[in-house]
């Protein structure tokens, strides 16, 4: 495996969610930039060392509402 993709979400009661798709892997963060790291110690801790995959992608999903 070299690529996981986690889909990110802005959390209802702040912050931001990541869940990898296809692996039992969550995690969060209060900012983008916290998520980052947190994104690759859930990773390094899921997988034995040296099977992690080469690429963590993510896929940020944000809602926006324009008033008209």
């Amino acid at each position: 495996m070299t690529e996981i993709i986690f889909h990110v979400e802005e959390a209802p009661e702040g912050g931001f969610t990541a869940r990898a798709l296809g692996h039992s892997i969550f995690t969060e963060a209060d900012t983008l930039e916290a998520l980052r790291p947190a994104v690759l110690d859930a990773v390094r801790c899921h997988f034995d060392p040296g099977a992690c995959p080469a690429i963590l992608r993510l896929h940020i999903v944000r809602d926006e509402i324009l008033a008209a």
